[in-house]
């Protein structure tokens, strides 16, 4: 008998689900935060949200691919992972009945997502062409488009906690209390700093140094805590 034909797949609904499983929002709400620590650590970040060009290249001089590196682990990988936790989000609303919350915890969550990826792109160009190039102007533009997109990526980030906020409150999502308390936290400073970026003022956009951790916390519980429910539903 040929082996080949001997064997025999089991190609049941339920058992063929077994050999892919969504990625857990456990898991990305952790590489989240474990990201944005390893970018922070990679290369130095300044408060400035307006330098001027020259100011820039000397900074960049010499270390261009850390800063690409810190683009990488801040913009992109984040962006990635802030994805699975919004469909996780949405996915718990819509088995709530909640469509208009799930609509809007992934509208606001993937367009943060994609802002966010549109960032890490423009800033391997940044850190590659345009620093290479040395043109001062160019420098200054394409950095201060960079942290202006912070600004809306920002408040869609508030309108995502807020919405987990919505949940909560309405009995659709059993979260503990602390973690509507630190949404609400978030939302209220993120906005601050969003205003910041968006306008490039530099006393607004030092909120980041309390939102960014806040985000950081936020979106790590919410992975865990959505992943845990999800668990206990099976």
């Amino acid at each position: 008998m040929n082996y080949l034909a001997s064997l025999s797949v089991d190609v049941r609904p339920g058992r063929a689900r077994r050999y892919w499983r969504r990625p857990s929002p456990g898991l990305a709400g952790l590489v989240y935060a474990g990201s944005w620590v390893v970018g922070l650590l990679i290369f130095s970040s300044s408060a400035q949200v307006h330098p001027s060009g020259a100011q820039l290249i000397t900074a960049y001089a010499g270390h261009r691919v850390p800063a690409a590196l810190q683009f990488l682990f801040t913009e992109g990988v984040p962006a990635l992972a802030l994805m699975v936790v919004v469909w996780a989000l949405a996915g718990a609303a819509r088995a709530a009945g909640e469509r208009r919350l799930a609509l809007s915890a992934l509208a606001t969550g993937m367009a943060a997502s994609i802002i966010s990826f549109t960032q890490f792109l423009l800033g391997l160009d940044f850190t590659g062409r345009v620093i290479a190039h040395g043109d001062a102007n160019s420098v200054a533009s394409l950095n201060a488009a960079i942290n202006r997109l912070d600004g809306p990526k920002m408040f869609l980030l508030a309108a995502l906690a807020v919405t987990g906020i919505v949940l909560a409150r309405r009995g659709r999502l059993a979260a503990p209390r602390w973690l509507s308390y630190l949404g609400a936290a978030l939302a209220m400073s993120i906005v601050i700093s969003g205003v910041g970026y968006l306008f490039l003022l530099s006393g607004p956009a030092l909120a980041a140094w309390v939102s960014l951790p806040l985000l950081l916390l936020w979106v790590t519980s919410t992975g865990i805590f959505l992943a845990r429910s999800t668990s206990n539903r099976r």
